[in-house]
């Protein structure tokens, strides 16, 4: 039985400590936790960073450096739920910085290839409406999108 929760392992090639002060630099309620470093034994060079435990908006993570045997991909992501266009903006814009890339919908891939959901707090009751009207013109303006613009899904909604 689990008695703390879950962990997120993050993979990384040479980039775990770096990554994680990063991601700490991003969210609140973050911090770096503990820095695990290989020993004599290895396998990596006695010193070196093997792995950074770390939270990111109160969620537990650890970055591993283990090397460039995998990759990041879009099969997960994690989503950041927002409260309104200043939120969206500034993980939108953090999130791209120095490398990262915005995609469809609200998907950002960050420096390191991780992939994120920026997402308007309101947008699943938005496109999960009984109303099919108001959800449907609401999905066709997010799927016009890259950052989510919160006034133009409120305004589809509407029906203006």
């Amino acid at each position: 039985m689990t008695t703390d929760g879950f962990t997120t392992c993050l993979w990384f090639d040479g980039q775990a400590e770096e990554a994680a002060h990063y991601y700490v630099s991003v969210f609140k309620n973050s911090g770096i936790e503990r820095i695990g470093r290989h020993t004599e034994a290895g396998p990596g060079e006695a010193g070196s960073v093997l792995t950074v435990e770390f939270t990111a908006n109160g969620q537990r993570f650890v970055a591993l450096d283990g090397g460039p045997r995998f990759t990041f991909n879009e099969a997960v992501s994690f989503q950041v739920m927002c409260a309104d266009q200043r939120e969206i903006d500034h993980y939108w814009a953090r999130l791209t910085e120095d490398g990262g890339e915005g995609g469809p919908c609200g998907w950002v891939k960050d420096r390191y290839g991780l992939s994120w959901q920026v997402v308007y707090a309101r947008l699943p009751d938005l496109i999960q409406d009984p109303d099919q009207e108001k959800a449907a013109r609401t999905m066709r303006a997010m799927m016009g999108m890259g950052k989510l613009d919160v006034a133009e899904l409120e305004r589809a909604y509407a029906g203006e």
